[in-house]
């Protein structure tokens, strides 16, 4: 028997886009340890929304279930 992946769907009163507020409460860190986090290429980057950023729910599920891998590195050849 073939079984497929299941892809939960957010309950209607989860934003699918979250507030660094929302990312950081998932991680249980700080709102900054994600603005620094994100700056530094070391988690999904996220969409910019004139000056806000937004993560998608499920990028950030994905990424903690994979063990919070580096994205990117930072320009500059920063660690």
């Amino acid at each position: 028997m073939h079984q497929t992946a299941y892809t939960p769907t957010p309950p209607r009163d989860e934003p699918e886009l979250l507030d660094s507020r929302a990312v950081a409460a998932m991680l249980t860190v700080s709102v900054r340890h994600v603005e620094r986090l994100a700056e530094a290429g070391r988690m999904p980057a996220g969409l910019k929304i004139g000056r806000l950023r937004r993560w998608r729910r499920r990028v950030i599920l994905d990424w903690i279930e994979r063990g919070a891998p580096v994205c990117r590195r930072p320009a500059g050849g920063g660690r």
